[in-house]
């Protein structure tokens, strides 16, 4: 028998969303149904597909296209962080030309760019380094000096300089000011302040948009077909000329990205997951944990709770 004046339990009902599951279920039909009609269709030969994925010549355009993206990133972050650093200087000079820099590069399609240095020696026949108006000290060909290689890498790491110049600028205007002053306070040159106080806190914000433009530049660097360069879409593309199967070296292409973009996404969330960790209490479960959470106890946990939250306890007192 229930004393007077207890509560008295509560019965927890579940919400019902039917219409979730239909959602759910009509989803699939789409894409089961799209999927079968693309791998049944009459004229596409799986065969060739399953016989250019891994021969010499689109290996070799992988190679190229990983190495491309590598050192054009490279460019892209240690120029975008000079471009970076000088548009935050207080000497106008130095931010007048960082911000004519981003204005220009970001302002031109990459296409031209690299049509630009592919062809620039149609307008400048030998390139000198010197004084303005005076005797050359050093001067070279430029066909000899921008190859078909050079050229893709130019017009994608200049590109991507400034695209990087912006990211790392809000990482670095994120850090609170008053970290600033306390650093300049104790004595702290500006080169000791960025690479000391800012730059750790920065990254923060900049790894995400930056892993995200290094997926992005391994796509964007097909573009560098237009210089002759061997990379992996021009290699499908020289095979697809002489055996006509174009959509079936298409896709041979679009898989190779399809793997090495799930690598890129895979490393850079630990990448974050690392820098997270003055941040967060707890660092969020990895992939595998989640893996294993989901197996073994039959649900995930939400992405923004590490820990389930305890139940709260009632108590009541009768007198």
């Amino acid at each position: 028998m229930q004393e007077a004046g207890s509560p008295r339990a509560v019965k927890a009902v579940p919400v019902r969303h039917p219409w979730r599951w239909v959602g759910a279920v009509l989803l699939l039909v789409v894409v089961a149904s799209t999927v079968y009609q693309v791998a049944t269709a009459p004229n596409l030969h799986w065969d060739v597909v399953q016989f250019w994925l891994f021969s010499d010549s689109i290996v070799h355009g992988v190679l190229v296209t990983l190495l491309l993206t590598v050192i054009a990133m490279a460019i892209g972050v240690g120029l975008g962080v000079v471009v970076a650093v000088m548009r935050l200087s207080p000497n106008p000079v130095m931010s007048t030309l960082s911000w004519f820099y981003v204005w220009f590069f970001r302002g031109t399609p990459v296409l031209v760019q690299l049509f630009f240095w592919y062809n620039l020696n149609l307008v400048l026949p030998h390139i000198s380094i010197g004084i303005p108006f005076t005797p050359a000290i050093w001067q070279g060909n430029t066909l000899a000096i921008i190859h078909p290689f050079t050229a893709a890498v130019l017009g994608l790491g200049l590109n991507e300089a400034a695209y990087m110049a912006e990211i790392v600028r809000a990482g670095i205007i994120s850090v609170e000011h008053g970290q600033v002053e306390a650093a300049q306070a104790l004595g702290m040159r500006r080169l000791q302040l960025m690479r000391r106080i800012v730059l750790p806190q920065a990254m923060r914000v900049i790894i995400p948009p930056t892993g995200n433009e290094t997926i992005s530049m391994l796509k964007t660097s097909s573009l560098a077909y237009v210089t002759t360069t061997q990379e992996l879409f021009f290699a499908a593309t020289v095979i697809a000329g002489f055996n006509y199967k174009f959509i079936e070296l298409l896709i041979v292409a679009s898989i190779w990205y399809l793997v090495i973009t799930s690598v890129l996404t895979f490393g850079q969330y630990y990448i974050e997951r690392y820098f997270a960790k003055g941040a967060q209490r707890e660092l969020p479960p990895t992939p595998l944990q989640r893996f294993r959470r989901i197996l073994f106890q039959g649900h995930a946990q939400p992405p923004w709770s590490t820990t389930a939250p305890p139940s709260p306890v009632i108590r009541s007192e009768h007198r």
